[in-house]
């Protein structure tokens, strides 16, 4: 759970769907088509299509509000309301009852193009007296190139602007793509801020995920004002990125803390296969584009086509064929029974929502919900304990699901 606000109850029209719940797993893995990459092996039992739970219960989805426009990212107010971004560079604030306002002003100028835009939204640590609001987006620079960029800035009492905007981080070196940005913001548990930054889809900037002297396919570590941490792995380094906290990584859109242990979470975009669910330490090399449990999408391997390498971590799971992570979290709620500590991600392909179940930071079972409800690019456990779903289209939703019970 990434906020703990009241939220009031919704003015909304249920529509009923049925789903997974929390039981005892099932032999057989949840089914699926035939991997892109049959030949490869996982590294130690479950690390893929672990055992399908089984499907007991109802669901009920409500659509609060509709009409945004390729919605990336939430964040829930202290007074009910929630912040949303839309890719093409707005923040709308949206009420409990599912009005939806007109642009809040003093949002940083953005870069749209194809997978780029404003993408994820967080509160400062410090909301309650600073009111200071977090956004990263992609940022245009010189020359038509692109890169992540944070920016915060403190949303007035009325809620439509933005004031004090300032720019705390901005990923090195800028390139010539438009896609593959990362982007979600994690707090931990003593206010650094996690950064996850995609390595730009190119295949020179994705060769720069294996080196440290710059932030392409990095997760970063920064302080609330954009200052390093001391404590960050390479902080006392002159010829490394200071913010860095762990490298070759792809495309990282998913990202949360484990509640028992503080621990920093990530999920993200593999190729053509190989999805990956990773706990990042500090330091450490996911191995991205050396290694990885998928291929090319012309279907050529990936470099040698190797998923093992000496000096290169293992994920703790992945996917083939993909799931198109878009985002994940931990539940920490009462409304759905037996579901603690699970984590539940949102999927653009093929849709809904994919839950896991895990032992001693091991899979160990998986389930599927939703998929009739296509891309979800964002998924959360509400301030009430239901989840809270966005759609990414372009007549995009937001959907809270809640036990039928």
């Amino acid at each position: 759970m990434r906020a703990t606000p009241f939220l009031s109850p919704l003015l909304t029209t249920p529509l009923i769907a049925t789903l997974l719940a929390a039981a005892p797993a099932a032999a057989e893995p949840v089914p699926t088509g035939p991997p892109n990459v049959p030949s490869q092996e996982p590294a130690f039992p479950q690390q893929t299509r672990a055992p399908q739970l089984e499907d007991t219960i109802e669901l009920t989805t409500e659509t609060v509000a509709d009409g945004l426009v390729h919605p990336w990212g939430l964040a829930f107010l202290p007074n009910g309301d929630m912040l949303v971004t839309e890719r093409p560079g707005r923040l709308r604030r949206v009420t409990a009852n599912g009005d939806i306002s007109t642009p809040i002003e003093g949002v940083p100028e953005v870069d749209n193009r194809r997978q780029g835009g404003l993408l994820d939204v967080v509160l400062g640590p410090d909301f309650a007296s600073e009111r200071r609001v977090y956004l990263s987006y992609a940022e245009p620079r010189e020359g038509g190139e692109t890169a992540t960029a944070v920016a915060r800035g403190r949303l007035n009492e009325a809620g439509d602007r933005l004031t004090d905007v300032e720019v705390i981080f901005r990923q090195q070196p800028a390139w010539d793509s438009t896609r593959h940005y990362g982007s979600r913001l994690v707090w931990s548990e003593t206010s650094e801020l996690w950064i996850t930054l995609g390595e730009r889809s190119d295949d020179e900037a994705r060769k720069l995920s294996q080196t440290t002297d710059n932030t392409i396919g990095k997760v970063v570590r920064i302080n609330a004002d954009g200052s390093t941490p001391d404590s960050n792995p390479f902080a006392d380094r002159d010829d490394a990125g200071q913010s860095i906290w762990s490298l070759g990584h792809r495309n990282i859109q998913g990202a949360d803390l484990d509640p028992a242990t503080g621990e920093l979470w990530t999920i993200e975009h593999g190729p053509k296969g190989g999805d990956e669910l990773n706990r990042p330490e500090a330091g450490l090399n996911y191995g991205w584009p050396v290694i990885t449990y998928g291929e090319a999408y012309s279907g050529a391997p990936v470099g040698e086509g190797i998923t093992q390498h000496e000096g290169m971590a293992q994920p703790v799971y992945y996917w083939d064929p993909v799931i198109a992570p878009g985002d994940m979290v931990f539940y920490t709620g009462e409304r759905f029974d037996g579901w603690q500590g699970d984590i539940l991600i949102a999927s653009l392909s093929p849709g809904g929502i994919v839950r896991l179940t895990l032992d001693d930071d091991r899979v160990s079972g998986e389930a599927r919900y939703l998929e009739t409800l296509g891309r979800v690019r964002y998924v959360d456990e509400g301030p009430d304990g239901a989840l809270w779903l966005l759609t990414d289209q372009e007549d995009g939703a937001l959907i809270r699901v809640t036990p039928q019970s």
